[in-house]
């Protein structure tokens, strides 16, 4: 973060720039010692000389871990329409645990902070994290509630619908994060999402602020109570949905207005309200960067989609693998769009993440890419997110 947009933040936020991290502190550990790791794979992104500097820097998690249980359908039923599933599935997953494991398996060093239920599917999802490389330290074994569950159903086109039951996600709470401040010493960024409780992702904002890390925020599932974290964030990354919410737009209205310029709209609103960077995911469409002075649109990549739950989380672990691994926001975006893509060629949410080389070739495979939006009248465009 430029010290221009460092002032310009504090001045419209009231929240005072925080000072960077010039040296990284040995971790602690919270609750039920669970291994941990990491594979040694770097973006695409990286030159040769930032390899040894990355390798020191740490990703930090902070969210929620569910298993989700996938069914597949011909259709979405109307309601009260009752229709035969063609299969079903159990996988790891929850936003917070499916970003940690995109980051890990695409070579960040990465630490997940969390709860789940002492049952089978806790454990399902600590062996998922333990395999990526995740340090697993920092996630509480709950005794009191089960493991958070989605339900999730997709239809033929790969689309989802999603219903989230908290269980021990709902129990995360502040004093939790306060316990593991020694993690978010030795984060270089730090990952929140909206699954766990708002006053919880509000603490590890301050004290990874506090900490001089880099925060993202994935505002999801989106609220309206968000809007008091932006000014703690660097980055925002809400879908079009979780944008218009945000933003106090109606989804639904000026159908003939394009993506793209209604996204930056909507965008430049979030900056008034503080946020420093907005980047909104749209889908296949690809990606929008609006901050200060800064403007981006990464295009999406055609691939024949198979299951799309989980694209958004890959997109947010593979930027903060690329900006960890030494990458400049633009590159960043790249070379998360073209995860995401992956991702939704494969099923499942976390079974569905790529690696660090599969990435890389897929982003040497010439592909047809979507055309770009029509350019917005409102706003200049620039060349570089950096």
């Amino acid at each position: 973060m430029t010290d221009k947009i460092a002032a310009h933040h504090a001045k419209t936020s009231g929240v005072a720039p925080r000072r960077r991290s010039e040296a990284h502190k040995t971790a602690g550990t919270q609750g039920r010692p669970r291994g941990g790791g990491r594979g040694s794979t770097k973006t695409q992104s990286v030159r040769k000389g930032d390899r040894e500097k990355a390798a020191k820097k740490r990703v930090l998690v902070v969210g929620s871990l569910n298993a989700d249980l996938v069914v597949r359908v011909t259709h979405f039923p109307t309601p009260g329409e009752t229709v035969p599933g063609t299969d079903f599935t159990i996988h790891p997953g929850g936003k917070g645990a499916n970003q940690a494991c995109a980051a890990a398996r695409l070579g960040a060093r990465v630490s997940m902070i969390g709860r789940v239920g002492a049952d089978l599917n806790g454990r399902l999802l600590d062996s998922s994290l333990v395999a990526a490389g995740v340090d697993t330290s920092g996630v509480i074994e709950d005794a009191a509630a089960p493991t958070g569950t989605a339900l999730i159903t997709l239809d033929a086109s790969g689309q989802n619908e999603i219903v989230i039951v908290p269980g021990a996600n709902g129990r995360l709470s502040p004093d939790d994060v306060e316990r593991s401040r020694p993690l978010f010493e030795d984060a270089e960024l730090v990952l929140l999402q909206l699954e766990v409780p708002l006053e919880t992702i509000e603490t590890a904002a301050r004290v990874a602020r506090a900490a001089g890390a880099l925060v993202i925020l994935d505002p999801a599932p989106a609220r309206i109570e968000a809007l008091r974290l932006l000014p703690l964030c660097d980055y925002v990354t809400p879908n079009r949905t979780e944008l218009a919410l945000l933003a106090g737009h109606d989804a639904e209205a000026n159908p003939g207005r394009s993506t793209l310029e209604l996204s930056t709209e909507l965008a430049v609103e979030l900056l008034g309200r503080g946020a420093q960077h907005v980047i909104a995911k749209l889908g296949a469409e690809g990606a929008l960067l609006v901050g200060a002075g800064t403007e981006h649109f990464w295009r999406g990549r055609r691939v024949q989609v198979v299951d799309t739950t989980a694209a958004g989380d890959v997109w947010n672990g593979a930027f903060a693998a690329a900006l960890v691994a030494g990458a400049n926001p633009e590159q960043a975006g790249h070379f998360a769009n073209a995860a995401a893509a992956l991702s939704v060629t494969r099923a499942g949410a976390q079974p569905s993440m790529p690696t660090g080389p599969e990435v890389e070739a897929f982003m040497r495979t010439p592909a047809p890419e979507r055309r770009d939006p029509p350019k917005t009248p409102s706003r200049k465009r620039r060349s570089s997110a950096s």
